[in-house]
This record gives structure tokens, sequence and C-alpha cells, in this order.
């Protein structure tokens, strides 16, 4: 996919919460492509079960500290925007930050 500053963001995080195994640019600019490798079990089921995109360029959502959703009882994690990065919902949460809700991934 088309790499951009954003999409290395999402996939630190997720690489951080075990949700993928590593992710790298490739090519040089201005066509530089983003390739995420994906972690799956021994059984060969992705640890990706879902992925919902909240915030999108027509309808941007913001979250304060209080209003971070849980997804699924703590099994997933919500993605993050705030003024210090892009981080889990937790982290922004321990930090007493709020922003921008960018996705849901469980």
């Amino acid at each position: 996919m088309p790499a951009s500053r954003m999409k290395q963001y999402l996939a630190k995080v997720m690489k951080q919460e075990g949700f993928i195994a590593g992710y790298e640019v490739i090519g040089a600019k201005p066509k530089r492509q983003l390739k995420i490798v994906l972690r799956y079990d021994e059984g060969g089921a992705s640890f990706v079960s879902g992925l919902e995109r909240i915030s999108k360029p027509g309808l941007r959502v913001y979250v304060q500290r209080g209003e971070i959703p849980r997804v699924y009882g703590g099994l997933g994690v919500a993605i993050v925007s705030t003024s210090k990065g892009v981080m889990t919902g937790s982290q922004a949460w321990r930090q007493g930050l709020g922003g921008e809700l960018l996705c849901k991934v469980w």
C-alpha cells in the first residue's frame, strides 16, 4: 500500500500491541510503499480479527479522556492520535489525554 506517516504510526502501534509481526517502508519518495507482515498463531488464524475505522476525512471523531472506548472488554485496542503522538486508548487514558479516535482493532 502507499506509505504515509500516519500509516507508519498505526503500524507501529499495532506491532507494539502484537497484532502484526512487522512492517517496513520500501522504495524512495514519492512512490514509497508500506509492507505489513501479519501475525498468525499455530493454527493459521490471524491475530487481527477485525479493524474498524472510526474517524474519516469527512467526519472526524474526537474524544476526551473519559470517552475513550474499551474494545471487546480489553481484548482489542482503540488507537488515538493525541498531541503526544499516536498511541493506544489505554496509554492515552493513563496520560490523561484525549484526541482523534482513529480506529479499533480486535
